[in-house]
């Protein structure tokens, strides 16, 4: 059996505005009829949150939901649980048609942290973060830079990032880069 790790091993960029990689996260894409009860259910028996409104996010401490897609939504759990939630679905779900993947190894997680976060994002992504149009429990999917990402403020001061392990250390650069750059002041 090998030694999971996860993608940059925690690595820190602190400052005003600290970058940190999470480490290991479980998580689940689930494609399916995002109104079904089954579906929503076996999603909060899982995360113990609500289930996610359209571009929603639910989440508490390492557990939670975000709004991918119209019938899509990702299942975060603890990594060592992501394996027998893939199994809790597939059973809960029997007869339904869906599509559960434990994807928990293909992505990376990061932290931004501090009174300017919001901006450090705001100057990789093309979205409308102004604090009337982003607020927490919001999500997007969108790009940092060159590469794919999804991203949600947990608080006023905090966003949590994933992208795919592949550009990790790219995203993970971007990140320590804008926070390093400042603040702008226009947020």
């Amino acid at each position: 059996m090998s030694n999971v790790v996860s993608a940059l091993d925690g690595q820190v960029a602190p400052g005003e505005v600290t970058v940190r990689e999470l480490g290991l996260r479980g998580m689940i894409t689930l494609r399916g009829d995002l109104s079904s009860r089954k579906l929503q259910n076996i999603c909060k028996k899982l995360t113990g949150v609500a289930f996610p409104k359209q571009g929603g996010v639910a989440s508490e401490g390492d557990k939670g939901l975000a709004w991918m897609s119209p019938d899509e939504v990702l299942v975060m759990v603890p990594h060592a649980e992501a394996a027998p939630a893939v199994a809790a679905i597939e059973a809960a779900l029997k007869g339904e048609h869906f599509l559960a993947v434990n994807v928990s190894d293909a992505r990376a997680v990061f932290s931004v942290q501090g009174a300017f976060s919001r901006e450090v994002i705001a100057k990789l992504a093309p979205a409308d973060l102004h604090p009337d149009r982003f607020k927490e429990g919001m999500m997007r999917r969108t790009r940092l830079g060159q590469v794919a990402a999804a991203f949600w403020m947990v608080d006023e001061e905090t966003f949590c990032v994933i992208c795919f392990r592949s550009v990790a250390e790219y995203t993970f650069g971007l990140l320590k880069a804008s926070a390093g750059a400042g603040e702008v002041g226009y947020l």
